[in-house]
């Protein structure tokens, strides 16, 4: 059987050079500069160190797919703020929905891409193999990651007051953080469902 081909070569230089210029390009014009500031410190904070780790510690093509992915959501979320996405607005009316519900797709993306850089790091670097202990363990830290980044709004908010309302973009939910972190949990579970095995097929390959 012939094996799948890995990426072009050109890929891990594209990705962070694609993602910073659209980076670049939503500061342009943000909503509010704070928020946006306070939005993509988690690209300003994570891509450094991914990339600076990469040569010693290269992730899977599939992860840095999916943490590109995840900064692309971040970074139109504080283009805008997450109660004002258009894309938020257009499934408002399509669905019938109450609210700009773009912040519940930005929280599964806070369990879905974190779940599985937790899963590859504990494959390569504990003797953790792929079943129910890991994928609960897995879960178990994407949620703690949500729930920290929870603690982290309110932080912010009881020190910005209400400069810090369109970081939490709560828009009147009394229930957000709880949507917030089982959105996370449900896409830690989503990730693990669906790409643990191709995950293992691109270790394996990385390995190799």
């Amino acid at each position: 059987m012939l094996a799948r081909p890995m990426p072009r070569r050109s890929e891990p230089l594209l990705l962070p050079v694609g993602g910073a210029a659209l980076l670049a390009l939503s500061a342009i014009h943000a909503y509010d500069r704070t928020t946006w500031w306070l939005e993509v410190a988690p690209i300003l904070i994570g891509v450094p160190l991914i990339v600076a780790t990469a040569r010693r510690f290269p992730l899977t093509p599939l992860l840095y797919r999916l943490i590109f992915l995840h900064a692309v959501i971040l970074m139109v979320g504080g283009h805008y703020t997450y109660a004002r996405v258009p894309l938020g607005f257009w499934a408002e009316r399509v669905f019938d929905f109450t609210r700009n519900n773009y912040d519940r797709l930005g929280h599964f993306a806070q369990g879905f891409v974190p779940a599985l850089l937790a899963r590859e790091i504990l494959l390569r670097r504990t003797p953790l193999r792929p079943g129910g202990w890991l994928f609960f363990i897995v879960a178990s830290i994407a949620l703690a990651i949500s729930a920290c980044y929870e603690f982290i709004e309110w932080w912010t908010a009881l020190a910005g007051g209400e400069a810090a309302t369109d970081f939490l973009g709560t828009q009147g939910d009394v229930w957000d953080t709880q949507w917030d972190m089982l959105m996370a949990l449900v896409g830690a579970c989503t990730a693990q469902l669906l790409l643990a095995r191709r995950q293992d097929r691109e270790l394996a390959r990385l390995a190799a």
